[in-house]
């Protein structure tokens, strides 16, 4: 299994997971020229996409949706003027071609927002952004990944100097808001496992973090349960920067 990140962050997010017999799209928040562009990238066109997965309905997710309205989509809502969309349900897998998927309901202040789970014969594949928290049961899930791909949205410190309005500032803190650094480092160390090959950290803020500091802070609390980070990719991801992990 091999994974794309192709775009994160506010401005838009979009992810591509591919196996020998599937590729399977995961949001497509970003301009259509953007898409194509980044694909191209990758040796990949639109024609390629098998489906389309998406999250949650926020624009930074769904803004370029009308681009497949031929194509196949899941998602845990239904969309404004179009048919034909597939509905997913917390905690009921479904598969397409070779891959099995599983939904997590996350805690975002969307109608209804979800992560992933992908999964082949051989790997794990955990996609967990655009959450306030996650639970117990999520995590029981989430355990013993090869790939994780989760939010490390905002430093608290940071994020509490900008001139973002009050309310803004306590949404984003908030159970229907991101996950900041130390909660994403938290939730890591009870998830890793000697199984565990890549981390990438994602939907970064531009405003209320680095990639840096999310990394740093992510990797001292690996560090704590010893985990060899050394041994492990840890990518802590810019905006419209696109990165290429899992393996042939």
């Amino acid at each position: 299994m091999q994974y794309y990140i192709l775009a994160s962050g506010s401005k838009g997010n979009c992810a591509i997971v591919k196996t020998a017999n599937s590729c399977i799209m995961i949001d497509c928040g970003c301009s259509k020229k953007y898409l194509e562009e980044a694909l191209a990238k990758i040796n990949l066109v639109l024609a390629d996409i098998d489906a389309v997965v998406l999250t949650h309905q926020h624009s930074d997710h769904i803004r370029s949706i009308n681009m497949f309205q031929k194509f196949a989509i899941y998602c845990p809502f239904e969309l404004k003027d179009r048919r034909g969309e597939i509905l997913v349900t917390p905690y009921q897998g479904f598969i397409i071609n070779d891959i099995t998927i599983f939904p997590l309901a996350l805690s975002h202040d969307a109608e209804e927002t979800v992560g992933y789970i992908f999964s082949d014969e051989k790997t794990k594949l955990v996609f967990v952004t655009d959450t306030g928290y996650v639970s117990e049961r999520n995590i029981n899930y989430m355990k013993d990944a090869d790939y994780y791909v989760i939010e490390s949205n905002h430093d608290i410190s940071m994020l509490m100097a900008t001139n973002r309005p009050h309310y803004l500032k306590a949404r984003i803190m908030s159970d229907y808001g991101h996950l900041c650094n130390d909660d994403c480092g938290e939730i890591l160390c009870q998830c890793v496992s000697e199984k565990t090959k890549e981390i990438v950290l994602a939907h970064i803020s531009a405003e209320a973090n680095t990639p840096d500091l999310a990394f740093s802070t992510v990797v001292e609390q690996l560090s704590l349960i010893n985990f060899p980070v050394n041994k492990t990719l840890v990518k802590a991801l810019g905006q419209y920067e696109i990165y290429k992990g899992g393996t042939e």
